[in-house]
This record gives C-alpha cells, sequence and structure tokens, in this order.
C-alpha cells in the first residue's frame, strides 16, 4: 500500500497532479481510515490505482485529453468495446494530420537551410522566410 506520495512517485507525477485527477474523477479518493498514531488518517493506494495512474498518463501521450480519458476509463468499465476502438482510431487519424503536418514543416526548414548553407549574397532565406 501506497501513501500520495508513493503513488505520484510510481506514476511520475506530483502530489498534486493526483489530487486534481481525483478533483477530475480520473483517480478514486480511497476513505481516510480512522484512528490514531502513525497510520491513523493515511489514506492508501494500492496497485489498481498505479495502474490506473500508469494508464492516464499513457492516454495522455497518446494526446487523448482529460476528457477523453474519462471516456475511456468509463468505457472499460462499460465493455463498451467498439467505442473505445473509435475512439482510438480518431486519435490515431489525428496524429496522422499532425505528423503531415510536421513532415511539411520539417521539409521546408531542410529546403530553407539548404538555402542558406548555399551562401548566395543577401539576406539569409530562413529569416526572410519567417519575416513575411
Amino acid at each position: 500500500m501506497l501513501t500520495i506520495s508513493g503513488l505520484a512517485r510510481a506514476g511520475g507525477v506530483g502530489v498534486e497532479t493526483i489530487r486534481y485527477y481525483q478533483r477530475r474523477g480520473l483517480l478514486p479518493e480511497p476513505p481516510r481510515p480512522a484512528g490514531g498514531g502513525i497510520e491513523g488518517g493515511i489514506r492508501r493506494y494500492g496497485s489498481d490505482d498505479v495502474r490506473r495512474l500508469r494508464f492516464i498518463r499513457s492516454a495522455q501521450a497518446a494526446g487523448f485529453t482529460l476528457s477523453q480519458i474519462a471516456e475511456l476509463l468509463t468505457l472499460d468499465a462499460e465493455g463498451d468495446r467498439d467505442r473505445a476502438r473509435a475512439m482510438a482510431e480518431e486519435r490515431a487519424a489525428a496524429i496522422d494530420v499532425e505528423i503531415a503536418r510536421l513532415e511539411k514543416a520539417r521539409s521546408g526548414l531542410r529546403r530553407l537551410a539548404g538555402e542558406c548553407a548555399a551562401g548566395e549574397a543577401g539576406p539569409c532565406p530562413i529569416l526572410a522566410a519567417f519575416g513575411d
């Protein structure tokens, strides 16, 4: 069992991120145990919480918004694989569009760098291109 700081370390996030995910309903907030002493009042998190946190972080890395992640978690709980698959396909299509945009930008930058390296007189083509 982990404290909130242990959960944060296991997920590679800060404690405030855990609390934010809890406020958003993405992570459950375990009950605070009653009693005194060392363990009294300290919430504990388990391996399911670590897995859920890692899922959230991986889904964010894939470009899903927190709202979409909440929907994916709900779909998982309901067993709605069709909608989850559709969401993954939509995200993959959006990534394809972004890749195409980035490849076009890379191509343009390489062309400008080549023109700049040619050393012709006048202003640098890179500076001229971004100045327009």
